[in-house]
């Protein structure tokens, strides 16, 4: 006997909510304001004029740092995780998570030692470079 699951629940979900779409961008249309400023068409702005340059390059420095932040932003994940669980794991899921944190403390100072985590002279450079264009733009 083969059972079969009815429709219709989901064709008047998916009718509903495009009814609902289609009354909000037409209540939306007919109450909202229309203006056009002077910057309203510029890209990206959303009506704010444009300040500054979009061309400042940035160092691989600062997308490393930001490699380094998701790697030990996933170390938390997995430590909230084993947190969660510690009783059902026992003994064997505490000596793992602190292998675990241990490496992630010995990649640390590696990273400390060889200077990964030291950006300052790079982000003073970018302060002096953002400092010049806008004394360019006065």
């Amino acid at each position: 006997m083969e059972v079969t699951t009815p429709q219709w629940p989901l064709l008047v979900y998916i009718v509903a909510v495009l009814g609902l779409v289609i009354f909000m961008l037409g209540l939306s249309y007919l109450l909202g304001q229309r203006h056009k400023e002077r910057a309203t068409g510029e890209y990206f702005e959303s009506g704010i004029l444009h300040t500054g340059t979009s061309q400042i390059r940035f160092t691989a420095h600062f997308y490393l740092i930001a490699l380094f932040f998701i790697i030990f932003d996933l170390e938390a994940v997995f430590i909230i995780a084993w947190a969660i669980a510690y009783k059902e794991v026992g003994w064997a899921g505490f000596i793992g998570v602190a292998i675990f944190i241990l490496i992630l403390l010995i990649v640390l100072v590696y990273e400390w030692r060889i200077g990964a985590l030291n950006f300052a002279a790079d982000g003073k450079e970018i302060i002096k470079r953002m400092k010049s264009i806008k004394e360019g733009e006065k």
